[in-house]
């Protein structure tokens, strides 16, 4: 699994690589791991102390129920999962860190958070709903 992860983080998508810019050296305040091995999966980010995973869904997430079944035992085992698919990433960057900012701070704030990449309902300015 560790090799794995380890070739993971050498072959990652555009999506994966600007949003690390955003999450590395504790730039939110905590620090993050890139394609952290939890478990039986491995998450694409994960901060370890707020057991928080952020999933970037590209290519590589294309079967919704494995998705789901990720998902679950994440949550069944005390962790907050955060999924964005790469083109709101790389289309609405500041609204994604600024929801795993929130998510951070407040996980209950967040209040759908399998489907948090649909950015169409927020405001403009980016403040989070």
């Amino acid at each position: 699994m560790t090799r794995f992860a380890r070739e993971n983080r050498a072959d990652r998508t555009l999506a994966e690589l600007v949003l690390w810019t955003e999450l590395r050296g504790k730039a939110l305040g905590f620090r993050f791991r890139r394609e952290d091995p939890i478990g039986p999966y491995i998450a694409d980010f994960s901060c370890r102390f707020k057991r928080l995973t952020v999933e970037a869904d590209g290519g590589t997430h294309d079967d919704p129920q494995k998705d789901r079944q990720r998902d679950r035992w994440f949550h069944e085992n005390g962790w907050f999962v955060l999924r964005f698919d790469d083109s709101d990433i790389l289309d609405n960057l500041d609204q994604v860190v600024e929801a795993i900012a929130l998510a951070l701070e407040d996980p209950a704030a967040v209040i759908d958070p399998l489907n948090i990449g649909d950015f169409s309902n927020w405001p403009s300015n980016g403040s989070v709903p």
